[in-house]
This record gives structure tokens, sequence and C-alpha cells, in this order.
């Protein structure tokens, strides 16, 4: 349950206003996600983040696929729900089958097996790795 209710679409606010439809030009969406309202009811969070998200997520020497893919790798970890089914979605709309999809989900769950036993082994970091 979240914290605090989501702000309405037609908020009055104009850093608000101005995100929320920066927001539905740039992803190409007619209403704007739980994510995005509720973080507006702080308007300065809601602007630093999505400016951030859209410097970072940007076409770069990654290409924004792969950095969505990194995105849902993360949020796996963490174990953040919304972020994978958000970031899963905009990967897919950007080209990512499910056979990838698959792949990401091995590498993420042998990622974090492996990290666990050399944290659990406390094993040293070889000298030609330094």
């Amino acid at each position: 349950m979240t914290i605090l209710k989501p702000i309405s679409e037609n908020s009055s606010h104009a850093i608000v206003k101005k995100i929320f439809e920066d927001i539905k030009i740039s992803r190409k969406i007619e209403t704007i996600p739980n994510f995005w309202r509720t973080i507006a009811n702080d308007p300065d969070t809601l602007e630093r983040t999505w400016n951030s998200l859209k410097q970072v997520m940007k076409e770069g020497s990654l290409s924004s696929l792969f950095k969505e893919m990194i995105y849902i790798a993360v949020s796996m970890t963490n174990s953040c729900e919304y972020c994978i089914r958000s970031h899963t979605k905009s990967a897919q709309s950007k080209g990512m089958s499910d056979e990838m999809l698959k792949e990401l989900i091995a590498v993420v769950a042998m990622a974090n097996e492996t990290n666990r036993l050399v944290e659990s082994y406390q094993v040293q970091v070889d000298d030609n790795l330094k």
C-alpha cells in the first residue's frame, strides 16, 4: 500500500503539470503511471528524478534497449516488482524478445547465486583481477 496518495494528472502545480506532459510525450502514453503520480507529492523529487532518468536512459554508447535490460536486472536483484514490470514492458517495446528476457533472468539468477557464494566463503580477489 502506498504511503502517499498518487497526485491527480490534473494537478494545478506548474512543475507537476510540465513534467507529466513531458512524460506523456516522451513515453508516448496517455496515462501517467502510478510511480510518477506518487513521487509528484514532492515536485522537486519528481523533476529531479524525471530529468535524471531521461539523461541516463537516453541512447548513448549503450543502446536504450540494453539500458532497459540492465534496469530490469537491478530491479530483479532489488525485488522491485513495479520496476521489473515497468522496464520489462519498456524493453519489450524496444525489441526485447521473450528469449532475451529468459536469458536475462538466468544471468541475474546466476550472478546473485555466485555473488552470495563469494560473500559467504569470503573469497579473496585474485591478484590478476585487481
